[in-house]
């Protein structure tokens, strides 16, 4: 009786997983993450199942007698397990792929080594292209049945939007792409060949847990509302919103995708976009009081703080240094841009090493120290001057994932809507030296 009964828990178990384990292989899963959940299920028997079952996503509905055909542009075809171009030998994908967090990450520079290997540069173009979006295929698998690829001449997307909003997004980043390049026409630029790539997922878990791969582990992440990733195929990462909340996200990382090529100092890059996003959005996101906004300014801001602010560290503070941080960048660009041709200039000259400051000296005539002073109606103190000597680590960068190249920008942010930034009062600085001299009518100010 004894081994009747155990027979019969066994042939159980064993048609469990079974059934489970057909029930994985047909799920939408990625590869890699199918055989995590396969091995799961027979090293442990019955536990596996219950395990795998809660992390597979739901089945989909099945579908009605009559269905829409998808519309033109949306991709309907498998995530590829290699990637062939040519007559040369085609590239295991599934190979050069990992898991983290559930979210495929591509080895790019394997990608690039095959693509190299193919002979003329525009079959190399083409190659990484294939690459990319076939990263987009399983990255949308990867974030359940309900998201889908998107693909224009000028942008992907992919998200669980609406077919109509996926389209208007779209349309969106491509039109942002050309006001952009007219309003920063001399320092923007964006490959003629590349598309840009928005990835919007749900909501705030999905996105902290995709973006915490760019981070030292264990590190704290910044709040944010939007990002751009310039590691491997650089991207753009936002969360689902209507278009309208999205619009502002967009036009700020995709400056940041034009100004990439130039590696400004983190203040000066943060403060082109703010600046950027408030001229084509209109959206100010204005919930501080100016005066208590200021006050906040005063009390924060000291020398090891400004430090911070010259060397980019600060943009990563999880407290009130990182909407202050943000606010004045702005403001400092904004008073900067006001000479357009000599502000051009020097942007274009700015280095991260020294937080711009030998461009603002030889461009601007101003000491960037004295001039971040007189914002505060502060005297020029030179220990406010940027200091790069007493910086310590480089300001943080993303890990190597796949084995990226370890001089991939780190990530570039947005504030997040919970940190908006309040619009202060207008200011004027008059710099006409290497010192900023205070105008008798109008003091300087962050905020009046």
């Amino acid at each position: 009786m004894t081994e009747l009964l155990l027979l019969a828990v066994c042939a159980l178990l064993l048609l469990i997983n079974t059934l489970m384990t057909g029930r994985v292989m047909s799920s939408v899963e990625v590869p890699m993450r199918k055989n995590l959940l396969i091995g799961m299920i027979w090293i442990a028997p019955f536990v596996g199942a219950l395990i795998a079952k809660f992390h597979l996503p739901a089945q989909p509905a099945a579908p009605a007698r009559k269905t829409k055909a998808p519309a033109a542009g949306f991709a309907t075809d498998m995530a590829p397990r290699e990637i062939a171009l040519g007559d040369g030998p085609p590239f295991p994908l599934i190979e050069n792929m990992g898991l983290y967090n559930g979210f495929p990450m591509v080895n790019w520079p394997a990608l690039a080594e095959w693509a190299s290997s193919l002979g003329g540069i525009d079959l190399q173009r083409k190659a990484m292209t294939l690459g990319q979006r076939a990263w987009l295929l399983h990255f949308r698998d990867a974030l359940g049945p309900h998201f889908h690829l998107y693909a224009t001449d000028d942008a992907y997307v992919v998200s669980s939007l609406e077919d109509v909003v996926a389209v208007a997004t779209a349309a969106y980043i491509a039109s942002t792409r050309k006001r952009i390049q007219r309003l920063l026409a001399g320092i923007a630029h964006f490959d003629a060949d590349d598309k840009n790539t928005l990835l919007v997922v749900d909501d705030q878990r999905t996105y902290y847990n995709y973006v915490s791969a760019y981070y030292p582990e264990g590190g704290e992440i910044a709040p944010s509302g939007g990002m751009f990733i310039n590691a491997g195929c650089a991207h753009f990462l936002a969360m689902r919103a209507d278009l309208a909340a999205i619009e502002p996200v967009i036009a700020h990382e995709m400056t940041h995708s034009a100004l990439s090529h130039l590696g400004l100092p983190r203040w000066l890059d943060e403060g082109l976009a703010v600046n950027t996003e408030r001229r084509l959005t209109r959206q100010g996101h204005v919930t501080m009081r100016p005066q208590e906004l200021h006050r906040k300014h005063l009390a924060f801001w000291g020398p090891s703080e400004i430090q911070e602010f010259w060397s980019g560290h600060s943009f990563f503070r999880t407290d009130d240094g990182n909407l202050l941080s943000y606010e004045l960048a702005r403001v400092m660009v904004e008073q900067m841009s006001q000479d357009r041709e000599l502000f051009t200039r020097f942007a274009l000259n700015a280095q991260r090493e020294d937080g711009g400051a030998e461009a603002a000296l030889k461009v601007l005539g101003v000491d960037l120290g004295a001039y971040a002073c007189a914002l505060f109606d502060r005297e020029p103190d030179p220990a406010w001057s940027p200091d790069p000597k007493g910086w310590g680590t480089p300001e943080p960068k993303p890990p190597i994932v796949g084995d990226q190249d370890a001089d991939q920008l780190p990530p570039r942010t947005r504030p997040s809507p919970s940190f908006s930034i309040a619009s202060c009062a207008s200011t004027t600085i008059n710099a006409t030296s290497a010192t900023v001299t205070r105008s008798v009518v109008a003091r300087v100010r962050m905020c009046s």
